[in-house]
Order: C-alpha cells, then structure tokens, then sequence
C-alpha cells in the first residue's frame, strides 16, 4: 500500500475528489445507486484516515463526512432549482446517514488507533533507558 503523507487539508481534498469520482461512477454504471455510493463510501474514509501524516490525524475524521455530502450533491436526484437539489441532498443525507456514520466511524477508528501506536513508540525508548 502506497504510504503518501497528505496535510489536514490535502487529505479533505483526496477524499471529496474521491467521493465525486465515486459518484460518477454510481451515476454511470449503477444507476445513482446510494447503496453503492455508500459501500464505496468506507474504503475511501479509510484511505483518507491512513494516507494523512500523523500531525494531522484529527483532520481525517471531520473531513470525511464533508466529503461524503460533496460527493452525494450530483446523484441525490432532486429537480426543480436549487431547492429542488437542495432537498434532494438533505433527503439522501438523511436516508443514508448510517453509510455516513460508517465511514466517520472508520475514519476515526484508524486515526485513534494510528495515535496511540505513535504515543507508544514514543513512550518505548524512555521505558528501556530507565
């Protein structure tokens, strides 16, 4: 697995690229399939909380879910203007949540594991000098 090491910011910009190149996929081959969208959702989230640089861990958990609503504007399929489109986000949003809560989960997960192996390697030399 590659090892990039993307900034706070880099990696809110990997994950909504990814979350919008995943959509059109959805869109294309599934039909705007949400399920898809979703299940999709979770590699991603874990790519992000992985390839982010350990400085920046707490970032990976709140740019995922951003990402996740970037990516879900063009195939939530609301019509009519903005409110129509408007709508049709916040009904996908809602009626998807649990694909949300998954990925965020995941994220943090990772990011809170990826931590605490870092504080103990820290902490491993000071226990052998002692």
């Amino acid at each position: 697995m590659p090892r990039p090491r993307l900034t706070g910011l880099g990696g809110g910009l990997f994950a909504c690229a990814a979350m919008v190149l995943v959509a059109g996929i959805c869109w294309l081959l599934f039909g705007s399939s949400l399920f898809v969208y979703g299940l999709l959702f979770l590699p991603v989230a874990a790519a992000t909380a992985l390839w982010v640089r350990p400085a920046d861990l707490i970032t990976a958990p709140i740019g995922v879910p951003i990402a996740f609503a970037a990516g879900v504007w063009p195939i939530s399929g609301g019509s009519g203007g903005f409110g129509g489109q408007l709508m049709g986000l916040v009904s996908a949003l809602s009626l998807h949540a649990g694909w949300l809560y998954a990925g965020t989960l995941v994220a943090a997960l990772i990011a809170v594991v990826r931590k605490a192996v870092l504080i103990g390697r820290r902490r491993m030399p000071r226990r052998l000098t002692q």
